[in-house]
């Protein structure tokens, strides 16, 4: 098993959380059980899901967390997008967030790679 709290990517989504939650602060009462809701689930759920894939015992299994997780970002990333589009968050606002996103989408990307199960060779 791998501990979550020396990997970069799950210290990097837990700086998101609380970048991502200051932000939704910022979108209106209405959007509170719509893209207030979606935006923290699906930042939260980057973090967990690596945290879980560290308590997996196959290499498969971890890798699917990530993989996860990175579909979280992206999720992530269009919720940010649509607030832009919707008019409740300026550019100045998002924009320094969504760079961050993807960001993280590489590196776990990356980390991602450094993981994947080799196949077999004959």
């Amino acid at each position: 098993m791998r501990n979550f709290r020396e990997l970069t990517i799950w210290k990097d989504g837990r700086i998101l959380v609380k970048e991502v939650y200051t932000l939704t602060k910022l979108l209106p009462d209405s959007e509170r059980f719509g893209l207030i809701s979606q935006a923290n689930r699906s930042v939260i759920s980057i973090p967990a899901n690596i945290a879980e894939g560290c308590g997996k015992y196959s290499e498969k299994d971890f890798v699917r967390f990530l993989q996860i997780s990175l579909g979280s970002a992206y999720e992530l990333e269009t919720h940010l997008i649509l607030c832009q589009d919707l008019d409740f968050l300026s550019p100045d606002a998002a924009d320094c967030v969504i760079e961050k996103i993807q960001r993280l989408q590489q590196k776990i990307v990356s980390f991602n790679q450094t993981h994947q199960i080799k196949p077999l060779t004959l």
